[in-house]
């Protein structure tokens, strides 16, 4: 294919020499005219392992050349994959300027395209999409930037010309390394051919590739960055703190990443509602007092069960919101197929609903007060202790109450007696089996 690559940074840099590598006919645009030169020269404009050698061979073979003339590079292409930066502005947010101006050119450069069809005729060449590699916040693409495209262009997206979304997982440092053999391929296409024009760029290169929608896609890089960040914060406290009680932290983190199964795993990773139980806040609490004495600063750690009280705040908002009063809840225990309710987040919001004069009915199978004994019995008494009025005894009593239900559990005899459509309300705290369905019905509203 004959691909335009703006931006000739890390990312478009390695872009634009490995898919030259791959067999397309790459051009290479930056208003840099230093870069542009450099790799005209055949050298790397990037310091970056292999990247040197890669584009000298494939400047020689005529497969990537650069020029700093956005019009000429796109009316030459049939994909432009935009790898213009997205910087942070003094507060944080990210500035979409160098986006913004480029897809302005290349809006510029396809209506010029545009004209010259219809001078001849209306004879169309091969459609070309504009791909944008760039990090950028959900919405960007289909808010901000088709809207240009569209403007320029004098057309649509999707049919006078592709869009998608396409981010790179390259690590400077083994960026090469990465592009040949990537974790994943991402593709957020606006419509089926806009996705294959991207796949056919990387067709033979390992991986599995998904194909998404344009928001899930730009969002997927900042799913992984931010857990990246969280990974190496979490590790670096915990050495903090080990290292504060005499404990080795290489020897502690051997041992944990060794557990695959609930650890390095997609265990704990999904969203839904918020944790409790009778190990998790108890220890959490603990790990963070033992480092305030010895006088370990533990922001992630401490922030770890703020975090949680503010996501089941959130569930109760989101309650409140739909304007009923009489309320039915499914799921009680902390934990699915257990009667354990200490420091179940389900207890919690039960005793916030009733404290606001909620009309209540709950059900859990596993659930009765005549066999909680213990610290079970003694929690619920102190927390809930009007519970046994609360309790119902099948799915069908909580129906009839309600006007809104709040689902907290997956058990088969809840999921088959939720009503479609007509009936209470569902508000989802768990994700439920069939939320994508339900999400079109009125009535329903998730909380993840």
């Amino acid at each position: 294919m004959k691909v335009s690559v703006l931006g000739l940074g890390y990312v478009g840099c390695v872009s634009a020499a490995c898919l030259a590598s791959l067999g397309h006919e790459v051009v290479g645009v930056d208003v840099n005219q230093a870069k542009v030169d450099l790799v005209n020269d055949g050298k790397a404009p990037v310091v970056e392992e292999r990247i040197g050698e890669l584009i000298a061979e494939v400047v020689r073979t005529g497969a990537l050349r650069a020029t700093g003339d956005v019009h000429e590079a796109v009316m030459g292409s049939e994909v432009s994959l935009v790898c213009v930066g997205t910087p942070s502005e003094p507060n944080g947010s990210l500035s979409t300027a160098y986006l913004e101006r480029v897809t302005e050119q290349i809006g510029a450069a396809l209506a010029e395209r545009k004209r010259q069809s219809e001078e001849q005729g209306g004879v169309r060449g091969a459609r070309h999409t504009v791909v944008f590699r760039s990090t950028m916040l959900p919405g960007t693409c289909l808010n901000l930037l088709v809207p240009i495209l569209e403007k320029y262009v004098g057309g649509t997206a999707g049919v006078d010309f592709g869009v998608a979304v396409n981010p790179e997982f390259l690590r400077e440092g083994t960026s090469v390394r990465d592009f040949f053999d990537p974790p994943k391929t991402v593709i957020g296409h606006l419509d089926p051919a806009s996705g294959d024009a991207v796949a056919a760029l990387y067709e033979g290169l390992p991986g599995e590739v998904f194909p998404v929608p344009v928001p899930v896609a730009e969002a997927i890089k900042y799913a992984d960055n931010a857990f990246h960040g969280l990974k190496i914060g979490f590790a670096n406290e915990l050495g903090a703190v080990f290292q504060a009680l005499g404990v080795d932290s290489h020897q502690v983190m051997d041992v944990f990443l060794a557990d695959r199964k609930l650890n390095i795993s997609p265990a704990y990773l999904r969203p839904g509602f918020a944790f409790g139980g009778s190990c998790l806040p108890k220890d959490l609490r603990g790990l963070v007092h033992a480092a305030r004495r010895a006088d370990v600063s533990v922001p992630i750690l401490a922030h770890v069960l703020p975090s949680n009280a503010d996501h089941l705040e959130r569930a109760v908002e989101l309650i409140e919101r739909t304007g009923k009063r009489r309320a039915g809840l499914f799921g009680l225990s902390f934990k699915p197929g257990t009667d354990d309710l200490r420091e179940s987040p389900l207890v919690a919001l039960a005793e916030r609903l009733f404290g606001k004069g909620y009309d209540l009915r709950i059900y859990d199978p596993n659930v009765s007060l005549s066999r909680l004994l213990g610290a079970n019995r003694e929690y619920i008494e102190t927390r809930l202790p009007h519970l046994a009025q609360l309790l119902a005894d099948s799915v069908d009593e909580v129906l009839e109450h309600a006007e809104v239900c709040l689902v907290g559990t997956r058990d088969p005899a809840v999921l088959s007696a939720l009503p479609h459509g007509e009936g209470p309300m569902i508000v989802d705290l768990i994700r439920l089996p069939d939320a994508e369905a339900r999400r079109a019905e009125p009535g329903y509203v998730s909380l993840v």
